[in-house]
């Protein structure tokens, strides 16, 4: 089975939303998310426009990027410009493909709330189509 971690700064919002997605829609495909600077909850917004979708993120929980993760990923996902996960880390993993996703920022344009979510739940759920096509199952 192929794994994918999602990896963001916060880990509240963006990549528990690509991993929430690809539950939903490739259950073939073991996913994690992580965070390179975690919070402490989810976004409200992020798991909200989810449930819009179908799709329950409510239970999951902000958690740190570590060696372990990397290592168990044949795939790592950075969504969005802040998250920058250190240079060991990524040394520790040999053979894990690394790509960087520069997502949809709709507050750059004024567009906030649940209006910008939904925006970015678009976004990253194409993404996530995308990548589920290219991977190996």
């Amino acid at each position: 089975m192929t794994a994918v971690l999602f990896v963001c700064a916060r880990n509240g919002g963006k990549s528990q939303m690509a991993a929430g997605l690809v539950r939903a829609a490739a259950p073939d495909i073991a996913v994690d998310s992580a965070g390179t600077d975690p919070g402490t909850k989810l976004n409200a917004q992020s798991v909200a426009s989810l449930a819009e979708v179908g799709v329950d993120i409510s239970g999951g929980a902000p958690k740190p990027v570590t060696a372990d993760l990397l290592a168990a990923a044949d795939v790592v996902v950075t969504l969005g410009s802040e998250a920058r996960i250190d240079a060991d880390l990524v040394a520790a993993a040999p053979g894990t493909v690394f790509e960087t996703w520069e997502t949809d920022e709709p507050s750059a344009r004024g567009i906030e709330g649940m209006e910008r979510m939904r925006l970015v739940r678009d976004d990253i759920a194409a993404r996530v189509t995308d990548l589920a096509g290219r991977l190996p199952r």
